[in-house]
């Protein structure tokens, strides 16, 4: 499996034709306590960049965009029963939704941690 980043704070775990997507420990801790994840429905198709979840924290709310085009084949609805799973496992337990990569070209323009972590610093 390999895990790329986006500009605007989300990580994918690509695996063959499925991308796990989620939002960095970094955007976490910008938003502060999460208390509301409203998420995509399943079989919804998205454009990559159209906004796809939101996630609302004390201090705003935020759009997550899909940084790929695809489908919605799985959301996490324990992410969206307990938002706290964003701030206390960003990059495991609280992942969004999966989504069956439309265009694997897509991947092209996204970061490995390498690229991301020097983005962030």
């Amino acid at each position: 499996m390999t895990t790329l980043f986006t500009s605007d704070h989300e990580w994918l775990q690509i695996d063959g034709d499925v991308a796990t997507i989620g939002i960095t420990d970094y955007a976490q801790t910008q938003l502060g306590d999460v208390v509301f994840v409203e998420l995509p429905k399943v079989g919804r198709t998205l454009k990559k960049a159209e906004a796809a979840a939101v996630v609302e924290s004390v201090k705003a709310a935020s759009d997550v965009y899909a940084p790929i085009a695809g489908e919605v084949l799985e959301v996490n609805d324990s992410v969206a029963a307990d938002p706290s799973l964003v701030n206390s496992d960003p990059g495991k337990a609280a992942w969004f939704f999966k989504l069956r990569i439309a265009n694997k070209s897509d991947l092209d323009g996204l970061m490995d941690e390498a690229a991301y972590k020097a983005h962030t610093a």
